[in-house]
């Protein structure tokens, strides 16, 4: 799948704004607790003693040879978790580690990769214990490590009978975490691309930018470039849900996670335990299909905002489309010194659409950019960004391109994304033009091969999968969250439907979503296939 540049880690899914998450790094060596012992298999019955049953070995995937006995039967060593970039480790319900898998399965004697890892042990009793529950916050790119402990307090009453464990997939943070360009080359990309190329002389500018956005990848990654895609991420999933001796893998996948959860699902159906996936892909679309279904969300989402302001959607989306054209021609003064150009203003428009809770942020912004000044939304773009305000920027974007562009074989022409301009302006005159170009310039010229095929869903045999789709969710929009539940497979994919507005939907003020999560994810109570959930007035 290629989820372009609006589908990001689940940052916005508590507060509905970017939130400053602690970054860790994970040690195995640092001030180590005890061992964990061999995998004895988690899962116990309620009632029950605890493990009695090995947790069977991790599984192989069609074609691979079987994993040697060196990464079957590591240990993992927990101990303090190191802090970085200045910011505190959490407390010492936290602990840290590695997890040893293979660069590459196909050679699973050759060299490793250390994936980062963090877990905090469930509150219950050891009797009540179901396992471990993993997170993956989406992105692709997100950082596991740094997000679990910030979202920590909205998963307590999980966190009863699991323990809570998330972790860096490959290329990202921690795990050999990539980096394709330092800050000044990103700053200077900022200012120099047009993501809306208005001639040939911006067209090349932004393709000449995207294939050296590549090579620096390339150079950055190495071997590990072309093996960062979801199936292998897949794979370090049962790898670790064996290490952990689990003998099912329990799940929490938000946006991308979906797609890391379904790909899960479909490799290792046997293994899949409860799995929840929430803001939910939509495994059908390619490349331009995801670009077509964002345009519709996130215009969506704004029409969604225009009416609860009082104005006409279509108005209001011709209004804040001249705005940008304005600004594209003269840049906004800001407080920091920085201009405002029309992508910061477009990128700083899409941040506020992932919650509800952000559109006041959005209307302050855009009555700022009205009056002349760009302050507001240059910092909705930063955030965005992942710029701080000594113009550091954190590594998410970087990760996130090269692993959507190592699941995705499509790799459409510049002559075919200009194609697109007139179906997707009409779509949206705010998001179509940027969406349509990002079709080809997001993997232009990118240095190694897409898979040959996207991972696939269907899940014959696994438990039932509980799928949770927004109607107003903008970046993965919910018609995809029905087509994941079907293409799952009958009676294993659930549909649970949150009636409401923002990207992902337990923890973002639905009851009745929270309590359906969390009978499924506690006691195994499948709710009845299309389950609707209103949202809460607030």
């Amino acid at each position: 799948m290629r989820p372009g540049r609006l589908l990001r880690a689940a940052t916005l899914l508590f507060a509905g704004l970017l939130v400053a998450t602690a970054t860790l790094g994970c040690t195995a060596e640092e001030r180590p607790e005890a061992e964990s012992p061999p995998p004895t298999g988690g899962d116990a019955p309620p009632g029950s003693s605890g493990p009695t049953t090995p947790a069977p070995g991790p599984g192989v995937a069609k074609g691979d040879p079987p994993l040697p006995e060196k990464l079957t039967a590591q240990r993992l060593k927990w101990g303090a978790c190191k802090a970085r970039a200045g910011t505190p480790a959490p407390g010492s319900a936290w602990r840290c580690a590695t997890l040893r898998v293979p660069l590459d399965y196909a050679q699973p004697r050759g060299d490793t990769l250390g994936i980062a890892l963090i877990k905090t042990d469930t509150t219950g009793p050891e009797d009540r214990r179901i396992g471990s529950l993993l997170f993956n916050f989406g992105g692709p790119g997100g950082s596991g490590v740094d997000m679990l402990p910030a979202f920590a307090p909205g998963y307590e009453r999980l966190r009863a009978r699991y323990d809570l464990v998330s972790f860096d997939p490959r290329g990202v943070g921690g795990s050999s975490g990539i980096r394709c360009r330092d800050d000044r080359e990103v700053a200077a990309s900022e200012t120099r691309v047009d993501l809306t190329p208005d001639d040939a002389a911006e067209e090349k500018v932004y393709f000449e930018d995207a294939a050296d956005f590549g090579r620096g990848c390339a150079e950055g990654a190495g071997d590990l470039l072309p093996r960062v895609g979801t199936a292998e991420a897949a794979r370090d999933l049962d790898l670790l849900r064996h290490t952990l001796g689990d003998r099912t893998l329990h799940y929490f996948g938000i946006s991308y996670g979906t797609q890391l959860g379904a790909a899960y699902a479909h490799q290792f159906p046997g293994r899949a335990g409860r799995l929840v996936l929430d803001a939910a892909v939509d495994p059908e679309a390619d490349m331009i299909g995801h670009a077509r279904n964002q345009t519709i969300g996130f215009q969506r989402a704004l029409d969604n905002y225009l009416r609860g302001e009082g104005r006409d959607p279509r108005q209001g989306s011709r209004e804040i489309a001249a705005l940008l054209k304005r600004i594209d021609r003269g840049p906004l003064p800001t407080a920091s010194g920085r201009k405002l150009t029309e992508s910061h203003a477009l990128t700083g428009i899409i941040n506020t659409l992932y919650s509800e809770l952000s559109w006041p942020r959005l209307t302050e912004a855009l009555d700022q950019a009205e009056r002349g000044s760009g302050t507001a939304l240059l910092r909705l773009a930063d955030a965005y960004n992942d710029r701080d305000e000594q113009g550091r920027y954190g590594t998410q974007g970087h990760a996130q391109r090269a692993i959507s562009c190592a699941d995705d074989p499509g790799r459409p022409t510049p002559e075919e994304a200009r194609k697109l301009l007139p179906e997707f302006r009409s779509i949206s005159p705010v998001f179509g033009e940027f969406l349509a170009w990002d079709t080809a310039g997001w993997c232009h010229e990118w240095p190694v091969d897409g898979a040959a095929e996207p991972p696939g869903v269907a899940a014959k045999g696994a438990s039932p999968v509980l799928v949770v789709g927004t109607t107003g969710d903008p970046a993965t929009p919910y018609e995809g969250a029905r087509r994941l539940a079907d293409g799952l497979g009958e009676e294993v994919g659930v549909l649970l439907t949150h009636r409401g507005e923002g990207h992902g939907a337990y923890g973002s003020g639905s009851g009745c979503v929270d309590r359906t999560v969390d009978a499924y994810l506690l006691d195994g109570t499948v709710p009845k296939d299309g389950k609707e959930c209103a949202a809460d007035k607030r």
